[in-house]
């Protein structure tokens, strides 16, 4: 459904009390009763996942997937599957700038990304209350996946030419992925950027951050909202960051969020950061209420402030573990 995402930006930070914004969409499986290997290859699966979480749960937004594999994929990457885990890249594609210069930018459709935008095109018609975000992989993570995490850290400094035609490639097809999700009806994209937050300040504002900017500045409007996530230390990196200039931020439990909250402005909704792993997949309910409620109390403060998983909730994740987050949430906003 059509929405202005300035205007729900802003309400959100002007709510006394706030939905929670989990990036929540894998454990869906658990109610819908497919695998994590049946799903993330059919857009119909994964559309009725994310509306059996929309049901189950009062999510400030509806998230798709956040599966990083499926861009890599696209350009030919070797992909590993199973069936309770989000699929990985295995292997580099490009070693060197032959290679490089000769990658093919594919189109929409190549891999699974047809089988996401299906996904997304359905459920905006199922989903009608809160946003729904698409989500896709950043510039630089990509880069990493098509060249390799640890090579791309060494070519950063040994090689930069080589990097950035991978990464003009990697921006032209993300910005027409992101094109293709706008026209399926998305209200807007979660960009995922974690390998981002392994760079120095001068290297994300020379590798990572005007590939995002072109990509906001690409697809952005009124109605369609980018989300910038990224999971890593990015407290170094904040003054960079922010000068991507979105409406809304998603950092992870790498760091202390009140930091970011110090930097970031105040008219863009930042959330985060319980720990997917530690807390929401391995803990207990009294541990995520008590973490929870602490993280509000000390962050409830910022009108900008949204509570969520620092990253995507893993899909075995216990039902009750996730609903007993949402009972805590409700416990603060009640006082």
């Amino acid at each position: 459904m059509k929405m202005n995402m300035k205007e729900w930006v802003a309400e959100t930070i002007r709510a006394e009390k706030k939905k929670a914004a989990p990036i929540l969409s894998f454990p869906g499986i658990q109610i819908t009763g497919h695998t994590v290997d049946e799903m993330v290859r059919d857009g119909h699966l994964q559309a009725l996942c994310m509306e059996a979480i929309a049901k189950r749960f009062p999510t400030g937004a509806a998230f798709s997937l956040m599966d990083l594999s499926v861009e890599a994929e696209a350009f030919g990457s070797p992909v590993s599957y199973s069936e309770d885990e989000v699929p990985t890249v295995t292997a580099a594609l490009v070693h060197d700038e032959e290679e490089a210069e000769a990658l093919k930018v594919p189109e929409v459709g190549a891999g699974r990304t047809g089988e996401c935008v299906k996904g997304i095109k359905e459920v905006t018609g199922l989903i009608t209350d809160r946003p729904v975000l698409a989500g896709i992989i950043g510039p630089f993570s990509l880069a990493g996946r098509l060249l390799d995490m640890t090579e791309i850290m060494i070519l950063c400094y040994e090689d930069p030419e080589l990097v950035e035609t991978v990464l003009e490639k990697a921006t032209e097809f993300l910005i027409k992925y992101a094109l293709a999700f706008k026209e399926a009806g998305a209200n807007g994209i979660t960009i995922a950027e974690p390998a981002a937050g392994l760079l120095s300040p001068p290297l994300i504002k020379e590798f990572s951050t005007p590939y995002v900017q072109r990509i906001r500045d690409a697809v952005e409007d009124e109605n369609f909202m980018i989300m910038y996530h990224n999971c890593g230390n990015v407290v170094p990196l904040l003054d960079n960051i922010k000068e991507i200039g979105t409406g809304a931020y998603s950092f992870g439990n790498a760091i202390d969020i009140e930091e970011t909250l110090k930097v970031i402005p105040e008219d863009a909704v930042v959330i985060g950061n319980i720990d997917p792993a530690g807390t929401f997949r391995n803990g207990t309910p009294e541990k995520i209420r008590k973490e929870t409620l602490e993280l509000l109390e000390r962050c409830g403060k910022y009108k900008n402030f949204v509570i969520a998983s620092g990253c995507d909730i893993p899909p075995m994740t216990p039902l009750e573990n996730i609903q007993a987050f949402f009972d805590a949430v409700d416990e603060f906003y009640q006082r």
